[in-house]
């Protein structure tokens, strides 16, 4: 039994609703029988939970308090290779607001009622006992983490759990107005390459595509994002005719999912790197 193994039953033991993480914090993608929908899962997944493929399908979805399953060879091959734990908050009646930075942490400590914290690698977790929908961004550096969400196992924090106050509830129906007004602050690349591009049709068309496939996303937004982000790139960072109004587009597209600038900022400078542009 792996480590991240006993951790998992021991959160599920207290009725957190578990499941295994890749590095990077990724969930496991489907099996092929579930990849893109195949199986049917989506109409469920929006109401009760994932359809009934015994691998770690579906994401948040797949989080379960049950040991068999958790202990269950469908399960196996995922915890030898996973690289943390997480779980599901709505599943458990939780709510988790994702501090990411200093200034989010000092913005949360000034406006919102003490109850457990949990630090992070940047940030702290703070978790309130009552379940909402989940979105990402409502602040610069704030995600809330509830229903149809997961969130990284960090250990049980301190101090007392509070009730979810109507100032966290607030924050996922306020306009995000910073995060829409901020400027795109990474610059369009330059390759200055010869362009093998036969009209300005086919960057046009690129870029329609990219942003319809960041608008459909359902899971993992932030890979999703990266990998579209690296696409466009690919084909369009080696010359000059990728201008800063298209990046614009691709970030509103991606904003408009929830992602915050700066996630936008950091998986077109990951995609860059990965491209040596």
């Amino acid at each position: 039994m792996t480590s991240h193994l006993r951790t998992a039953l021991w959160i599920a033991g207290f009725g957190l609703p578990a499941l295994p993480l890749r590095e990077g914090k990724e969930p496991f993608g489907n099996c092929p029988a579930c990849a893109r929908s195949a199986c049917g899962d989506r109409p469920q997944m929006k109401a009760a939970g994932p359809c009934q493929c015994p691998a770690p399908c579906h994401a948040w979805a797949a989080a379960t308090t049950d040991r068999d399953v958790l202990t269950g060879q469908a399960w196996a091959r995922a915890w030898r290779q996973a690289g943390a734990v997480a779980y599901h908050p709505g599943g458990a009646g939780l709510t988790v607001v994702d501090l990411d930075d200093a200034d989010a942490v000092a913005w949360a400590r000034g406006n919102l009622p003490a109850t457990t914290v949990v630090p992070t690698t940047r940030g702290e977790h703070w978790i309130y006992r009552g379940a909402m929908q989940s979105k990402n961004g409502v602040r610069p550096g704030i995600d809330l983490k509830s229903t149809m969400s997961y969130a990284r196992w960090r250990g049980p924090g301190t101090g007392t759990m509070s009730a979810l106050p109507d100032a966290v509830r607030a924050l996922a129906v306020r306009e995000p107005t910073a995060r829409r007004t901020r400027p795109v602050a990474v610059p369009a690349p330059t390759g200055g390459g010869p362009c093998p591009h036969r009209s300005p049709a086919y960057l046009e068309r690129g870029i329609t595509m990219a942003e319809r496939s960041i608008a459909g996303a359902q899971e993992a937004i932030h890979t999703s994002v990266y990998r579209v982000f690296l696409a466009v790139l690919s084909k369009h960072g080696w010359c000059s005719c990728l201008t800063e109004a298209h990046v614009k587009r691709l970030f509103t597209a991606a904003q408009a999912k929830g992602e915050s600038v700066r996630h936008c900022e950091d998986a077109w400078a990951n995609a860059r790197t990965t491209l040596g542009l």
